[in-house]
């Protein structure tokens, strides 16, 4: 069990125990000694469900990557690709096999896809005369993974450029299906609120699945009173800002991936004495990052300058616990202390780590350039000279700064000014495209396609409007105990989250004018339940939302879901599921064309 998935309204354990059940029911079907060859990218989501533990006890020997010629060296009887549908992974896969059967004795072969079989990667093993080996062919319906107690996410790195710009909605189906899954676990959701043209697709795949499947009623009791789906593109300003909680900022760093994140291992060397610095080490540090671990609960949503104060406060209780040793006298107090120790020592190794990340998070965040670069965005987002060129995106440009951080720059002052104009725009363009080649010209392309770097239309600027109702902008916040959400990103308040905050309260008949600017149809349906499952709440007792971001969410934007689960009289606890966790950096990477 992972503790950590059930500690909310919501235990998301259960989910997880669906999901590695129908893994060990595949598992066994292919009797006998296994090696299973991994699609690399499937390696840190499966980790998420299923260590290497649970593998060893269906008789799983032996684990390869996936790649060209032949595999290596196995003595067992089945191998296993665990595989995402895609023609190129195809191409290797047969490559293998071939390379197999030369080999010499026979092996049963089988293919897992993961989320969905693909009829065109089964007539790509046919054209190559493969697909006769599989014994099973078969699908993971890996839609929804839990990350922690109130997050889900599919991690479909593609999601947003399939839906945005190239009209695939497969990654909307994918999301349908795995609401499907969640209410097949939790009950029917009574309520579905939307915005977006994603949003309306997704909530039309449900309605038409739920038809599909009129055969069985659902007669588990609702644990969520409504879903909100929102389009990422209806909020397209919240990614590009910096995030500025402790989370937020370890992802825009150093980058997490599946709870995992890698940091330079020189701040974690064990200190000796004499040592004059010998051997440091060279492997990079990974640490897991979730609510499992106590101190990490903590400070993960906290702006960063309250993180420093938090860290000195655990050091003096965890310093005082220890000094307690020299008054325990009797045996039985000698045995109570050293029952704690463990748990002891355990946070004294968490705040040492996590004192050593906020050093190194602190070396940037001091930095000039960090400093002129979160003027610039505050600018911006507060609305001020957002329609002309800005000379620290000019010099980042003329001093050649990453493209990604000049093209955030450039795409917030453009979302930020409901696009740029003409001149101006031109005039970004065509420095980009000379200091940093010509082959980013696609990349713009995609850019514009998406909404994020575009032309002013019809000559008007529709933010001050939008942020002044949303109220999106706020001058005095409180880092230290904030009473607002906008201390995520110490001024700004995420629309995203701020369309949530007020469907809860007062309903968004109050904001049907901003609603109408924003991109994509507005939407409620109702999903009739059947007589004995209404929910009567109990007086105080909160509303449960699950809100499902198409197209990724920030660690900010969960940071300021959880502030608002968490405020006395909020009457709304957020359980998030996303398409993909994401920052600026991968979403920007993630539309940029690689050139060839």
């Amino acid at each position: 069990m992972a503790a950590h998935l059930s500690y909310g309204r919501v235990n998301l354990n259960v989910l997880r125990e669906a999901v590695r059940r129908e893994l060990r029911e595949f598992l066994d079907k292919c009797a006998g000694s296994k090696a299973i060859v991994w699609d690399e990218y499937l390696t840190g989501p499966f980790g998420l469900i299923a260590q290497y533990s649970l593998l060893k006890e269906h008789e799983v020997e032996k684990m390869f990557t996936l790649k060209g010629n032949r595999l290596p060296a196995a003595d067992v009887k089945n191998i296993i690709f665990f595989v995402r549908p895609r023609l190129e992974l195809m191409d290797i896969i047969a490559e293998n096999v071939l390379s197999e059967d030369r080999r010499g004795p026979t092996r049963d072969f089988h293919i897992l896809f993961v989320p969905r079989r693909s009829l065109l990667c089964e007539q790509r093993l046919k054209d190559l005369g493969v697909l006769g080996s599989f014994i099973h062919r078969e699908e993971y319906s890996l839609d929804l993974i839990p990350f922690d107690g109130d997050l889900l996410s599919m991690e479909s790195e593609g999601a947003f450029k399939e839906c945005y710009l190239e009209g695939d909605q497969t990654s909307l189906y994918h999301a349908a299906k795995g609401l499907m899954t969640l209410q097949a676990l939790y009950g029917t959701i009574p309520q579905i609120f939307g915005k977006g043209e994603c949003a309306r697709q997704v909530a039309n795949m449900m309605i038409r699945m739920k038809r599909e499947f009129t055969g069985s009623q659902n007669s588990i009791f609702p644990v969520f009173d409504n879903l909100l789906l929102l389009d990422r593109n209806v909020d397209l300003l919240t990614p590009l800002a910096t995030q500025l909680t402790y989370e937020g900022l370890i992802d825009e760093i150093y980058g997490i991936q599946n709870s995992y994140v890698k940091l330079p291992p020189e701040k974690f060397a064990p200190k000796k004495q004499g040592d004059g610095g010998k051997d440091l080490p060279t492997e990079a540090k990974k640490l897991q990052l979730n609510s499992a671990e106590e101190l990490y609960a903590e400070i993960r949503d906290k702006n960063f300058n309250a993180v420093g104060s938090v860290l000195s406060k655990k050091a003096k209780i965890i310093s005082a616990a220890f000094e307690e040793r020299h008054n325990a006298k009797t045996v039985g107090e000698i045995k109570q202390f050293v029952s704690q120790l463990p748990h002891m020592q355990a946070a004294r190794g968490s705040l040492a780590n996590h004192t050593s990340i906020a050093e190194l998070i602190k070396d940037v965040t001091t930095s000039e350039d960090f400093f002129d670069k979160l003027t610039v965005e505050q600018e911006f987002m507060s609305g001020i000279d957002t329609d002309k060129v800005n000379d620290y995106i000019e010099d980042c440009i003329a001093q050649k700064h990453s493209l990604i951080k000049v093209l955030r720059l450039v795409c917030l002052q453009s979302v930020c000014n409901s696009g740029l104009k003409q001149k101006v725009l031109d005039y970004y363009k065509r420095e980009i495209l000379q200091t940093y080649g010509y082959e980013h010209i696609l990349t713009l392309h995609n850019l514009e396609k998406a909404g994020l770097l575009k032309p002013q239309t019809g000559g008007r600027n529709n933010y001050p409007t939008i942020r002044k109702t949303l109220r999106l902008w706020m001058d005095d916040v409180n880092e230290q105990n904030p009473t607002d959400i906008s201390y995520v990103y110490s001024g700004y308040a995420p629309l995203s989250v701020r369309l949530a905050q007020l469907l809860s309260r007062p309903g968004w008949r109050s904001i049907e004018e901003v609603l109408r600017i924003l991109p994509g149809p507005h939407f409620e349906e109702r999903q009739p339940l059947p007589t004995g499952l209404q929910k009567k709440r109990q007086p105080g007792e909160n509303r449960v939302t699950l809100i499902f971001f198409l197209g990724g969410v920030t660690f900010a934007e969960i940071a300021a879901l959880r502030f608002l689960s968490q405020l006395e009289d909020g009457g709304t606890e957020y359980v998030i599921a996303t398409t993909k966790l994401m920052n600026g950096t991968s979403w920007i990477e993630a539309l940029m064309e690689k050139p060839f």
